[in-house]
């Protein structure tokens, strides 16, 4: 037994755009963990005592910057090939006008050009795993004439050694906090519920250990479960429908934030063929066999290096700097519906996971196996297994050349592609259109339509929330422009479609909250199967009413390619990135990265603001101000003093007349490890207050303000729009403080339809704004508000910065981000 402490999950930091830094805030849980046993060896695979400590790191200098001459060297690099993606040409442009000014003082730029840029990083040893390429023939019967040109076609395959990319992960000093080496069970000490975190947590890993530890030769090992993943994608429909079809590798041992957080976790092992014929053919049984096969006999020759790894051990060095035996085994395999089909080899509109027939997916059935459909094949005929299973029987998936793998148990669904842009984008807003139209005649659902457009445009700013200025009237949507419409969508159509309508849309969203969360728990599974229920109940609302119905690692690398022959220039690509994220690595490691290379040259701020609390109540009107600091300042100064400020004589409460500075911004840095976020889980986000956004219109964000800390959800915080931060200083001692206008919670739960907790902007007796003066620490993460639009159509003047001054009522948007969702119960 064994204990793990969680990080925070209250706001971690709070800081005012120029580093004027608050304390921080947060609590730590405990859970307990039953853990499986893994020793530490030497490099030879004998086991070591414990605490024995790790062999001291190859000898290099701290200031060995090879193949680079020093930091400036390398992060001039690492900012023009990596961060800014720049061209040759463009490269080339920037070094001559860099040696322009240098050739007066008889020096030079970090690179004579892109080319000796390129050698550089090439040379480096660090992350390199070289291409390789196989060739794949058709090499069944053949007519006699007339042949199809795809049956004498050779079809390139490229791919990296999977086993060697695998240990430089292991290997990443950067993920030696972050990796689990061995599976676990966690339960909460609160109430012992079990609980699943990373991917060890789960019980495919624990089995799999079980399975893996019958043998004595492997006892002391550690799992390292290969995750896998592709996805076919269009680079280019316009000039040619350039397709590339990537294969993805990562390892289940590094934890989520990681993954999430930090490219590196994830790595290109393969590009695979993509068979391609005429109309005449594409139908043809023997074509389509092809095609598929070729798919499972690719994935297995790629992955062969692993399979001595997948029974006996063999020796690995961490990013810790230990030596452990490794045992490697095929993880999940993420892919969307359409590769589901094509990985357990079924019919389509068949179930990957279990035998429910196509009509009826919702019936209760046996689970796939890979015992059950090798008897079926052996027994069947292809008909019966095609019509009575489907089953395509002439099929030989991957997976059955190497041990402990059943495919129908490592298919994982693709969140992205099966919920947000498959149940989200391609049915329920469909959905919404479409009963438009059978409701209402073609000009009035049109002009619904144009409303709900309006409405998304009309939403307020917010942080990592990008804007639709034309509603969601675009033509081709990505995966970004999906999970961002899911966030403001529900407000829009409500008073458009009945309250059936938005159940269903808000049951939906809550089950993609609840999948997504960075723990789940016996209790949120309980969440996730009401909101499922939930969803099937409310979609019947559609049904009555008649309507039925990528990629960094290859779409970046293709358009700086020259796009002739461009698969050669986009795997050079993925290898210097890679070699370029292993120096970084190292050097971080070596304590190298430390600051940076010159000093942040603060920017100057958008206009003159007021430097004194009287200026500022003018630029505010606010003429209450200096009354309000006066009382802010009383209560920091005397925290103890139980009295109302209501009941205190205003000669008690203290002057200040010094200066004060103004900031646009201030920055919360929370942990949040269900959204993207750092290693650690770690996310900030920038609060603005500023008078001009942009050089477009004023931006005031709201956030949450931790009024009662002993509640839970919406019952602990009030809601407040930030008109202004400032700082002062008196007695030697820094107050950060903001100026805020409060929001009334309206009711005592959320609103029943949206699931969503509504507010109104405060008044004071006399009718004034209710306005105060906080503690920044009082703060605890940025709010998002929708307005409550109803059923009325609102003006196409409205902007979206508005928002907040154009309604009475207005909804606390938890579906922002998966930390909201989480707090704004």
């Amino acid at each position: 037994m064994g204990t793990s402490l969680m990080p925070p999950v209250h706001p971690h930091h709070l800081m005012l755009k120029q580093n004027f830094s608050v304390q921080e805030i947060g609590y730590i849980g405990i859970t307990t963990r039953i853990l499986m046993a893994t020793q530490h060896c030497d490099e030879n695979g004998v086991f070591l005592p414990p605490g024995t400590p790790p062999p001291p790191p190859a000898n290099c200098s701290n200031d060995d910057w090879m193949p680079f001459r020093d930091r400036t060297e390398f992060e001039t690099a690492e900012f023009l090939f990596k961060d800014d993606q720049m061209s040759a040409s463009k490269i080339d442009r920037l070094l001559n006008l860099w040696a322009a000014t240098l050739a007066k003082h008889n020096d030079r730029p970090p690179f004579a050009d892109h080319r000796d840029l390129y050698r550089t990083i090439d040379s480096s040893p660090l992350g390199d795993v070289k291409w390789n390429c196989f060739q794949v023939q058709y090499a069944g019967d053949k007519p006699d004439i007339n042949v199809p040109s795809w049956m004498g076609n050779s079809y390139d395959v490229w791919f990296r050694d999977p086993r060697e990319v695998v240990r430089n992960m292991l290997a990443n000093p950067m993920f030696a906090d972050e990796m689990d080496y061995r599976p676990y069970r966690e339960f909460s000490s609160s109430n012992n519920e079990r609980q699943w975190k990373d991917f060890m947590s789960g019980d495919w890993a624990w089995d799999q250990a079980d399975e893996i530890s019958k043998d004595p030769g492997t006892i002391g090992s550690t799992f390292v479960p290969v995750i896998l993943g592709s996805d076919k994608t269009t680079v280019s429909v316009g000039t040619g429908n350039n397709e590339y079809y990537p294969l993805y590798a990562s390892i289940g041992n590094v934890r989520n934030n990681v993954r999430r957080g930090h490219r590196d976790a994830v790595a290109i092992i393969g590009f695979l063929a993509i068979p391609k014929t005429t109309r005449q053919y594409a139908a043809d049984p023997r074509f389509r066999k092809f095609r598929r096969q070729l798919f499972h006999s690719s994935l297995s020759r790629i992955l062969q290096t692993l399979r001595p790894g997948m029974t006996k051990p063999e020796v690995a060095r961490f990013g810790d700097g230990h030596f452990r035996r490794v045992i490697y085994g095929l993880g999940p395999y993420i892919a969307d519906y359409e590769e589901q089909v094509l990985l357990a080899c079924i019919v389509r509109g068949w179930c990957p996971r279990c035998l429910a027939p196509r009509n009826n997916l919702d019936s209760d059935a046996l689970d796939r196996c890979r015992e059950h459909t090798d008897a079926l094949v052996e027994e069947g005929t292809l008909g019966e297994l095609w019509d009575d299973y489907g089953i395509v029987g002439d099929l030989i998936p991957f997976t059955n050349d190497f041990p402990r793998a059943d495919i129908n148990q490592l298919i994982a669904p693709d969140i992205l592609h099966q919920l947000i842009k498959g149940a989200f984008k391609d049915h329920l807003v469909t959905w919404v259109e479409s009963y438009l139209e059978i409701t209402y005649r073609k000009r009035e659902a049109e002009r619904r339509m144009d409303d709900i457009d309006r409405r998304i445009a009309a939403v307020a700013s917010f942080s990592g929330l990008r804007c639709f200025p034309e509603g969601r009237g675009f033509k081709q949507w990505t995966g970004d422009d999906s999970k961002a419409l899911m966030k403001v969508y529900l407000p829009a159509i409500e008073g458009h479609v009945p309250s059936e309508i938005v159940q269903a849309f808000r049951a939906l969203l809550e089950f993609c909250y609840c999948v997504r969360r960075n723990i789940i728990s016996e209790t949120t599974l309980v969440e996730i199967q009401d909101a499922l229920a939930r969803f099937h109940q409310h979609r019947k609302a559609f049904e009555d009413a008649g309507v039925s119905k990528h990629i960094k690692a290859v779409k970046e690398p293709w358009r700086r390619s020259s796009r002739f022959n461009a698969l050669g220039q986009m795997l050079r690509t993925n290898q210097r990135l890679d070699k370029l994220a292993a120096m970084r690595a190292d050097f971080t490691r070596r304590g190298m990265m430390n600051g940076t290379v010159l000093s942040v040259v603060f920017e100057a701020l958008q206009r003159k603001r007021a430097r004194t609390v009287p200026a500022l109540a003018i630029e505010l009107e606010i003429p209450q101000l200096p009354t309000l600091l006066r009382q802010f300042l009383f209560e920091q100064l005397h925290p103890d003093d139980p009295r109302d400020l209501s009941d205190i004589p205003e000669f008690q409460f203290p002057f200040y007349e010094g200066q004060i500075s103004i900031f646009n911004s201030a920055s919360s840095r929370f942990y949040a490890p269900s959204d993207i976020s750092g290693i650690g889980g770690m996310r900030t986000e920038y609060i603005r207050a500023c008078p001009l956004w942009r050089n477009e219109a004023p931006r005031y964000d709201c956030v949450f303000v931790n009024t009662n800390p002993e509640l839970e959800g919406m019952q602990g915080f009030d809601v407040a729009r930030v008109l202004c931060f400032f700082s002062f200083t008196v007695r030697g001692t820094t107050f950060p403080c903001t100026v805020i206008r409060w929001f009334d919670t309206v009711g005592d739960s959320a609103d029943e339809d949206t699931g969503l907790w509504v507010v109104r902007p405060g008044f004071n007796p006399n009718r004034s704004p209710n306005i105060s003066i906080i503690h920044v620490d009082s703060i605890y993460r940025a709010a998002h508000l929708i307005p409550v639009y109803g059923a009325r159509f609102i003006s196409r003047d409205l902007k979206f910065h508005h928002s907040y001054d154009s309604f009475r009522f207005y909804y606390v948007n938890k579906y922002a981000d998966h930390h909201a969702f989480e707090i704004a119960f």
